[in-house]
């Protein structure tokens, strides 16, 4: 933990986004047994394209190809339902979606999770003055927009080995999600 002081200045707390770290659940939790786990989910194809698109550093090889991306997707569902049933009540499922429809109740769930208090700058991030580093810094700047939710489409026609990749039953078995949920 000490390590993590150069990222988290004198805040008590420390976010590790990593998307990899779904593999390490098992062991976050014997070291750290009170950490708080969020498996932040959006839609698969979605999810997918989005990591298709990215030219990740190395160690990402899985993402340069529709149908490895859709197994790894795969094999991530398969290991988080067992984290899920091992380790009740531990982790949170976030959807994407909920939050873009319904941010400031997603934002408390997951505030009441982390036994954390509600703070109204919590719905404004986009106005940080604070460096961002990822992939996506620049969306981080912006508030939270539904146009990208569907974005995937476009590119439907080209998809067929992703989605059979990922499969059917995983398809079907996300939740749908509309404003006025």
């Amino acid at each position: 933990l000490e390590d993590t002081q150069i990222h988290r200045g004198d805040a008590p707390f420390f976010i590790d986004k990593m998307p990899n770290n779904f593999r390490h659940i098992g062991l976050i939790q014997l070291i750290l047994p009170n950490a708080k786990i969020i498996d932040a989910r959006r839609h698969p194809i979605a999810c997918c394209f989005s990591g298709f698109k990215q030219l990740f550093a190395s160690g990402q090889e899985f993402s340069y190809s529709l149908t490895d991306i859709g197994r790894y997707y795969q094999d991530y569902m398969r290991l988080m339902n067992h984290w899920h049933e091992v380790l009740p009540g531990k982790i949170l499922t976030v959807h994407h979606e909920a939050v873009v429809f319904n941010l400031e109740q997603e934002v408390r769930r997951i505030l009441d999770f982390c036994a954390l208090e509600f703070d109204p700058a919590c719905l404004n991030f986009h106005q940080t003055e604070r460096s961002v580093r990822t992939p996506s810094s620049e969306q981080v700047r912006q508030p939270i927009y539904q146009s990208g939710l569907e974005a995937w489409m476009n590119f439907e026609p080209w998809l067929e080995p992703l989605k059979t990749a990922i499969g059917d039953e995983i398809l079907t078995g996300y939740p749908t999600f509309s404003p006025s949920d």
